[in-house]
């Protein structure tokens, strides 16, 4: 399995981080986690392209989680991929009905199937083997936690979770407990009053104690420009022990490897 970030970024932009998204190899095919604005280009740069990435793997649906998704359609389309697969929380299916009402041109021109996913449910994701678990943010949100199919591991032991947007609490925590990679948000500093976003010292007072071999600080906003040392301190100093990287759009880590 390989992760590569695409997008670590946030709905404030700044020149180097795109909004979220995060393109996950190793299964039947390749899966899109997010598509928030500047994936689809962020996507383009890669091997893989976007005429390989047919299944959309969402977390929630506020827009710097989606933005791409129809631009993603679309360039599929004029490329002469013919099928996309939209997978996220209840009121996905309402999202691209709204979306196909709004781009009309767009309807049938790409077989488009789409499947909501409940909280505490396991299914498959291109052939990656997917256990869903809610959060806490100002919209319904799941996590993901992640299992190529070659490894014959239960999604739940997983080696690699993605937290979406979450405040940062022990059943999150647990959710992702023994994982290789979990890449959680890290939206603000410790002297940013927040909600429905973890700061450092919240991140890692959650996660002390649990097993998790690296942990990746992402949907970093402005806020944390040139205080990246100082996020990963905080999360030390609160208690976790595991390594911790911040995230940058280009990342690649390879969960389950070594």
């Amino acid at each position: 399995m390989q992760l590569t970030v695409l997008g670590s970024g946030t709905a404030m932009p700044v020149p180097e981080r795109r909004q979220a998204g995060y393109l996950i190899a190793g299964g039947e095919r390749n899966l899109l986690v997010d598509c928030g604005a500047g994936v689809l280009s962020r996507l383009a740069e890669t091997d893989v392209g976007y005429e390989d990435v047919s299944t959309v793997l969402l977390t929630h649906h506020h827009l710097d989680h989606v933005a791409d998704l129809f631009p993603l359609l679309k360039a599929r389309w004029l490329a002469g991929e013919e099928h996309l697969e939209v997978i996220g929380p209840t009121g996905t299916a309402a999202l691209v009905d709204g979306l196909f009402s709004t781009f009309e041109y767009l309807d049938g021109r790409v077989d488009v199937a789409v499947r909501g996913v409940a909280a505490g449910t396991s299914f498959t994701a291109a052939g990656f083997d997917v256990t869903a678990r809610e959060t806490r943010h100002s919209l319904r949100c799941l996590a993901y936690r992640l299992a190529a199919p070659e490894s014959d591991v239960p999604a739940r032991e997983g080696p690699l979770t993605l937290s979406g947007d979450s405040e940062a609490f022990a059943g999150l925590a647990r959710f992702a407990d023994g994982t290789d990679v979990f890449v959680h948000d890290c939206s603000f500093p410790d002297d940013v009053d927040v909600s429905g976003h973890p700061t450092p010292t919240s991140l890692g007072e959650a996660l002390a104690g649990t097993d998790v071999g690296t942990l990746v600080l992402s949907h970093l906003y402005p806020h944390t420009a040139g205080r990246e040392e100082e996020l990963v301190r905080g999360v030390r100093a609160a208690g976790f022990e595991g390594d911790v990287v911040v995230a940058h759009d280009g990342m690649q880590l390879s969960p389950g490897e070594g």
